[in-house]
């Protein structure tokens, strides 16, 4: 995997992966609220608190059909969805973008249009490009050209759309392009999730660096983004929210602290016992190889001179005499002494 500095961190495979803790527009133009979602994502153990940068007349038009659970978000209109929760400006998140830093956390936006790239360039470190986005080629131009890491979602998208969009974006002056998985279903069912989908892009991309945007609705145990890890997945986003009980938007499918603290624990169980990729025997299992092992045993009492017979012997534990490895090159030897039964044999017994 190529060596990507994110935001704060070195990205490293098999290590704590880069959480990225998204909380769109799940303040609902509050901005103090915006500023305790941070906290709480520092808390949950986040690097990063996403927000999304968008107006409603510049992302959908007045007739833009929604395309999410509308029992969850009745909203029937994405103009009307996003024209409730475009209330920020660019001094709102450069607002949000300080109280990050003095939180300790890296600070992000997706932007949705020119005007958001602009505004966003000084306070963000990289930028996300929105799985909607993938096709949008002056989007995509205006972000690589100011030469910060871009993460790419590919919801929706076949390989040769994404194929379109590295191009693009590699020709316009991105160097470091990160391929998240995602489904684009609000929310995602668990069998739309199709984790395996993350080999499919490493195998495909193995010069970039790949992640997963989960959009499951977390389980308690938060499997699906442990597995996500496992699976390979170095940057992980999620869904953020400081209540899951809120209808609409994005609240439904969203972690919350809690969520993150428990997958930050899952990672950390899954880091202590995973271990070494080269198989040999630890220094722990060393009484193990010596006790629970088999040595030769006679089966019964044989005479100074007997020949050895494959039905005088046995193998029984401790592994302190002659091991069963040499099975074949005992039989047809002639002992040295008298040899009891139950006799764990050693090289010395015999002639």
């Amino acid at each position: 995997m190529p060596a990507v500095k994110l935001g704060s961190r070195i990205l490293q495979a098999g290590e704590r992966p880069y959480v990225i803790a998204e909380i769109g527009v799940n303040h609902e133009g509050d901005l103090a609220l915006a500023k305790k979602l941070i906290e709480l994502a520092k808390e949950g153990g986040a690097d990063a608190a996403k927000f999304q940068s968008y107006t409603a007349g510049r992302i959908a038009s007045k007739h833009s059909p929604a395309y999410w659970d509308t029992s969850k978000e009745p909203t029937r209109s994405q103009f009307e969805l996003f024209s409730k929760y475009d209330k920020f400006g660019s001094r709102d998140y450069a607002a949000l973008a300080e109280h990050s830093r003095t939180v300790g956390i890296d600070f992000a936006s997706t932007p949705f249009d020119a005007g958001a790239v602009e505004f966003l360039d000084p306070l963000v470190p990289f930028f996300k490009i929105a799985s909607a986005d993938i096709t949008n080629v002056p989007l995509l131009r205006q972000v690589a050209s100011k030469g910060k890491p871009v993460l790419l979602s590919t919801g929706a998208s076949t390989l040769a759309e994404i194929d379109m969009a590295m191009a693009t974006l590699a020709d316009a002056g991105a160097k470091d392009v990160i391929l998240l998985q995602c489904i684009l279903n609000y929310p995602c069912p668990n069998p739309n999730a199709n984790l395996n989908m993350i080999d499919g892009l490493r195998r495909t991309y193995p010069e970039n660096v790949v992640g997963y945007s989960d959009h499951t609705v977390p389980d308690e145990r938060m499997l699906v983004m442990s597995a996500a890890w496992l699976k390979g997945a170095v940057v992980l986003e999620k869904h953020f929210t400081h209540d899951k009980t809120l209808p609409g938007n994005d609240h439904y499918h969203a972690a919350d602290v809690h969520d993150l603290q428990v997958f930050q624990q899952n990672i950390t169980l899954l880091k202590e016992v995973l271990g070494s990729t080269h198989k040999k025997p630890l220094p722990s299992e060393a009484p193990a190889r010596e006790h629970a092992r088999r040595s030769i045993v006679i089966d019964r009492p044989l005479k100074a001179g007997a020949t050895i017979a494959e039905t005088d012997i046995t193998y029984k534990r401790p592994a302190h005499g002659v091991s069963p490895l040499f099975w074949d090159q005992v039989i047809g030897r002639k002992v040295a002494r008298d040899l009891p039964e139950d006799h764990v044999l050693r090289w010395e017994d015999m002639a």
